[in-house]
């Protein structure tokens, strides 16, 4: 199976949490008692369906093929105070940076950024209070107990938006893959022509003094993108979990490359305003075909954000990348 097939960033399921047991309504009896008070035990809360972080995974694959999430019931109560069982919970491990929304309004419910980070997202209903709750001096024998309160089905999507420190910005073929195995242990699919990227690619990138930084290859932009052409918003809102933007546009583009990052960010700008307020890095990338002149000659056309001159095959200013990079995700 390829990387392609095995990447699943969106999921919608149908969400059935379990009912409540019902108390009990027992009186007690016993071979010295024929008339004895209430003890009818409370009924078990149904089943929660609660959603987990987990670090060790980053597709939503697992959960692709189970349209349907259903939670157990809870057990009735029973005689001399005996509670019902609890239905078991169904738990849903996702990875982090995953949304919960409500399939229906759009609404967040919440978001998962934490390995072991626990949210409910359909709450079992309660189980039943038993008849021993409802004695009091005026009613010394109730012999009726409370149902147990019904699950809920609802639909929800789980939504998956790349947690990374550096997000990887260009149009397809702009050496955003090439830069991410250079860098990382990461070994994402390399071509020469467009599109080679077709999902995220993260990788870890170590720095000086032991640290290290996570980048995300997200497929190359299109004009257009944040209009839906093309891969549309399912890369975008894989940025928008980004907190540094390293814009890479190639030495041998045919418009310059002060134009082609103002398509870039002009597409990002539409797609969410708010990814303005990051970082902005410039890399210009295959820059190992440049001479001193022609590089000084592109200097003056640059946009005002920090820039760099690099090159991933010959890895030239490569750890000057790391460092403009690791200031911008410190800052």
């Amino acid at each position: 199976m390829s990387q392609g097939s095995n990447f699943v960033d969106y999921v919608k399921i149908c969400c059935r949490s379990g009912k409540g047991g019902a108390g009990s309504a027992h009186l007690h009896r016993d071979i010295l008692t024929s008339m004895g008070g209430p003890d009818g035990g409370d009924g078990g809360r149904g089943g929660h369906i609660t959603v987990v972080g987990n670090s060790n995974i980053w597709t939503l694959l697992h959960l692709k093929y189970r349209k349907h999430i259903i939670a157990e019931d809870g057990l009735a109560g029973g005689s001399s105070h005996k509670f019902g069982r609890q239905g078991k919970d169904e738990i849903l491990e996702v990875p982090l940076g995953t949304i919960a929304k409500d399939a229906e309004t759009g609404e967040v419910l919440f978001e998962i950024t934490k390995h072991g980070e626990t949210k409910i997202l359909t709450a079992g209903g309660r189980g039943g209070l038993g008849n021993a709750h409802f004695k009091n001096s005026v009613q010394q024998t109730p012999r009726f107990a409370q149902p147990g309160e019904q699950g809920k089905e609802v639909w929800n999507i789980l939504e998956l938006k790349v947690l990374a420190d550096v997000g990887l910005v260009g149009f397809p073929n702009a050496g955003k893959s090439t830069l991410l195995s250079v860098v990382s242990a990461a070994k994402p699919e390399i071509a020469d022509y467009p599109f080679t990227t077709i999902v995220p690619n993260l990788g870890i990138v170590s720095y000086r003094g032991g640290k290290s930084f996570v980048m995300a290859d997200i497929p190359g932009i299109i004009e257009g993108a944040s209009k839906g052409k093309g891969l549309g918003y399912r890369f975008l809102r894989h940025i928008e979990r980004n907190s540094v933007l390293l814009f890479m546009v190639p030495a041998d583009t045919s418009r310059s490359i002060k134009e082609e990052y103002e398509i870039l960010k002009r597409e990002l700008d539409s797609y969410n305003p708010e990814l303005m307020q990051k970082p902005h890095i410039l890399a210009i990338t295959k820059s190992d075909m440049l001479d001193e002149e022609l590089m000084n000659e592109i200097k003056q056309d640059l946009p005002n954000i920090p820039s760099i001159f690099i090159s991933s095959v010959a890895e030239k200013n490569i750890l000057e990348l790391k460092d403009l990079l690791w200031k911008a995700i410190d800052a």
